[in-house]
């Protein structure tokens, strides 16, 4: 079977790429999963934006640290089994860490979410040990296993690929919004990525308007988050499974830029 991950959408101009982008390959893919959680302005999703991500062809949308962003996310995030948050928050906060949806070639894929702890201040529980839990419990039910790894150290995410590798079929990692060039299939079977890169507007910094960035690093001043627009990127992982071992056969990096 063929999976193809989106990373992370950004804004309007993300989900203006995954419109243009998409069709491309959904007729050759069996599973499109995409983590939407910058979808909203540049942070967090509201159920209008889920349900345009939906119908432009993605299956199942990840999130992130973002996940709470809109509060709106609330009202809804419990009755959305095609939304999955990182399963390692504390004390089982609503919403679902994982999910498991029947891809359009009759293979059943689990799709999971976990936030990186390195960095992150926000106090997440060790994702190696919720992991490790998560995986025993679905070992007799799904083969196809993929996980979106939210983290920013490089070193957490290609730890936690060479600890599961050969117990999931692909590890994707996100968040940081630059893709990465070491795309491998691991030695026992788990294809990798350290991020698949973002989906939004290239003349930015990971996303966000330039200027305001460039200004808060030259001042140290608080200044807000602003979503840039312009022209978009679509970065993307493809991936080929073996729907019957779960081992990944390859994995491929995606990359595509709208003419200014």
């Amino acid at each position: 079977m063929k999976l193809l991950f989106v990373g992370d959408i950004v804004g309007r101009p993300g989900r203006a790429a995954v419109r243009e982008c998409l069709p491309q390959y959904r007729g050759q893919v069996d599973l499109v999963v995409a983590n939407g959680e910058n979808a909203a302005g540049g942070t967090g999703i509201t159920f209008e934006i889920a349900d345009e991500i939906w119908g432009m062809g993605v299956d199942v949308i990840t999130m992130g640290n973002h996940v709470w962003d809109k509060k709106e996310v609330f009202e809804f995030i419990d009755d959305s089994d095609r939304i999955v948050r990182p399963l390692n928050y504390p004390r089982n906060p609503p919403g679902h860490g994982l999910c498991t949806v029947l891809g359009s070639g009759g293979t059943m894929v689990t799709v999971m979410n976990a936030c990186g702890r390195v960095f992150n201040p926000v106090l997440l529980d060790d994702p190696f040990q919720v992991l490790d839990k998560a995986l025993e419990s679905l070992a007799a039910k799904t083969r196809v296993i993929i996980l979106d790894f939210h983290g920013e150290a490089t070193s957490e995410k290609v730890a936690m690929g060479h600890y599961l590798d050969g117990r999931l079929s692909a590890i994707i990692g996100t968040h940081t919004h630059v893709q990465t060039n070491d795309a491998v299939v691991l030695p026992k079977g788990t294809g990798y990525i350290t991020d698949a890169g973002m989906t939004g507007p290239y003349d930015s910094v990971i996303g966000m308007k330039k200027d305001l960035i460039v200004s808060r690093f030259l001042n140290q001043m608080p200044s807000r988050f602003e979503a840039a627009g312009g022209p978009w990127q679509f970065n993307a992982v493809l991936m080929e499974i073996d729907p019957l071992s779960g081992r990944c056969l390859s994995i491929n990096n995606i990359s595509q830029r709208q003419n200014a």
